[in-house]
């Protein structure tokens, strides 16, 4: 099974690290965000990817293509002519990249990849900026379960300020950032079959709006809810905050 990642976006609400660098190439812990990503779905035995590609997406290229040299010791032999590398640490990836082009819709940018699933009957997708400890083969066995076209994960994202319990002006009960706050998001891990692809007309559009829309309402979205960790890398506090949590040598995202 394939796994497709969308790496293409601007990342305009974190323009103090995407002013540099496209959004998947931001570092946790000295990892582009997309390594932490490839590494969740290889823990489940997915080791084939299809990255969409746009927003400076040669950087994503040159990681991939140097990748023995950011992940090993090197020795470079200047007078030699010759580099030797040291421990070399390989993973059972298999990468595609594909440029989908700088302003294409998430809709669009899965349109252009669609030869590259031609032999599959489902595949994975996700966005480039987003971890969590979500059990990917738990959702694909649902998926294949229910025989609809599309699974999306629900989580409960954790309120940012503390919720209030109130009878008039007297606080009844108070819960410091509760989780979710009792609503459920689209976590932005799904399990799809080709045939979503049909549904995208426009390279333009976005594939949570018309066509995920449209696939609702003939009853082809199910739901897998997730209530375990989940979190994206909208904003710098969101960046902040993963950094500390792989500093504490506990990221629970990190299952493998």
């Amino acid at each position: 099974m394939k796994a497709v990642i969308l790496a293409g976006g601007l990342g305009t609400r974190l323009s103090e690290e995407t002013g540099l660098r496209p959004k998947p190439m931001v570092e946790i812990g000295g990892r582009p965000i997309l390594w932490h990503i490839l590494k969740i779905y290889s823990h489940h035995g997915i080791n084939d990817f299809i990255i969409c590609c746009g927003y400076k997406g040669y950087m994503i290229k040159e990681y991939f293509a140097n990748y023995f040299l950011h992940m090993s010791d090197v020795t470079f032999d200047m007078q030699e002519n010759r580099m030797e590398v040291h421990q070399s640490v390989a993973e059972p990836w298999r990468v595609t990249l594909i440029d989908t082009g700088d302003n294409t819709g998430t809709g669009g940018r899965l349109a252009r990849i669609r030869k590259y699933l031609a032999d599959e009957d489902t595949f994975c997708m996700t966005y480039g900026d987003g971890v969590s400890d979500l059990d990917i083969r738990a959702t694909i066995d649902f998926h294949r379960r229910h025989g609809k076209n599309v699974t999306l994960t629900a989580v409960q994202p954790q309120a940012r300020f503390g919720g209030l319990g109130l009878d008039g002006s007297t606080v009844r009960t108070f819960q410091e950032k509760p989780k979710g706050e009792g609503g459920w998001i689209n976590g932005g891990f799904f399990v799809l079959s080709p045939k979503v692809l049909d549904e995208i007309h426009d390279p333009s559009c976005m594939f949570e709006n018309e066509p995920l829309q449209q696939l609702t309402a003939r009853n082809e979205v199910q739901a897998f809810f997730h209530r375990g960790f989940w979190q994206p890398m909208d904003t710098v506090r969101d960046k902040q905050r993963l950094e500390e949590l792989w500093a504490s040598g506990s990221a629970p995202w990190k299952t493998w």
